[in-house]
């Protein structure tokens, strides 16, 4: 892996753990799906605005047209939709420890249901990084988290899970920025239509959500997905992935500076032991990929 690539891995990292304390700051003053249907619709525009100025063409591949669909409905509508939708009740630092069990949700699917290799380094870590998730999800539920949204960040994990298993090997054929555009485009339609049904909704001007929501808009929600698209194409999916071990460490950091938001001892340890479990996993399959 280059050094490009670690740069990459890295920031994408730091953009998507910021994405939850920012949410969290968005639904303190509007309803959470008419917010992230407007930031969609806002970012896919601007996403297709600036492909075409590079050139590139909604002329898409059979592959990338399934991976605009797909992600746009899984990752940006299910995904993203249940996590700002619980994240009215539920702290931004459980959201981030609860959505980085993906990579783990991958590589358990992978191992159970499509019978790839996983040698005993992942199996280690995927009982670690469970483990880990359990101590933190027994201090919170000690200390009265809602469960509701505890199950809607659950839920938007194993959305993303499926969507990262139907695409692997959909990222080939160029045009990345118009992919993400589009799926934007398709994920802010999706939440357009949910939105009257399952709120009112509601807008409280005021300046911290005015900075959040440009943030998110821009930031987590433009520029880190074009970045993992690049990194995706890059190295490929299961190298990629291994920067999601940061995820618990930056999403639980971020959280702490930006909104107060205290780690226990029990949570200290269950994110060290989450992050070991899921660098273990992502390095045993890469170990794997590379065996003949």
């Amino acid at each position: 892996m280059d050094l490009r690539a670690i740069a990459m891995g890295l920031a994408f990292a730091f953009m998507w753990s910021s994405a939850f304390s920012s949410a969290r700051i968005i639904v303190a003053d509007a309803s959470p799906l008419f917010s992230l249907a407007c930031r969609f619709l806002i970012s896919g525009l601007l996403g297709v605005i600036i492909a075409r100025a590079m050139g590139q063409t909604w002329r898409l591949t059979r592959n990338q047209w399934k991976a605009t669909i797909v992600f746009g409905i899984c990752q940006n509508a299910l995904y993203l939709g249940l996590n700002f939708y619980a994240m009215q009740t539920v702290e931004a630092s459980v959201a981030a420890i609860i959505a980085s069990t993906m990579p783990l949700l991958v590589a358990l699917a992978s191992w159970g249901l499509f019978g790839e290799r996983l040698p005993a380094l992942g199996i280690a870590g995927l009982l670690a990084g469970f483990l880990g998730v359990a101590l933190i999800m027994g201090a919170r539920i000690g200390a009265g988290v809602d469960l509701f949204g505890v199950l809607l960040c659950g839920l938007g994990a194993l959305a993303l899970a499926a969507a990262t298993l139907a695409l692997r090997g959909a990222t080939s054929g160029g045009n990345f920025m118009m992919v993400v555009g589009l799926q934007m485009l398709v994920g802010s339609a999706v939440l357009f239509l949910a939105t009257p049904i399952f709120e009112t909704v509601h807008v409280t001007p005021t300046l911290p959500l005015a900075l959040a929501f440009a943030y998110t808009t821009l930031v987590p929600g433009l520029t880190a997905t074009f970045v993992w698209v690049l990194l995706l194409n890059r190295i490929g999916a299961i190298r990629a992935a291994t920067f999601h071990f940061l995820n618990p460490v930056f999403g639980v950091a971020i959280a702490a500076a930006l909104l107060g938001e205290r780690l226990g001892a029990l949570d200290a340890i269950g994110v060290a032991i989450t992050t070991a479990g899921i660098l273990a996993v992502q390095l045993s399959r890469q170990a794997s990929a590379r065996k003949p």
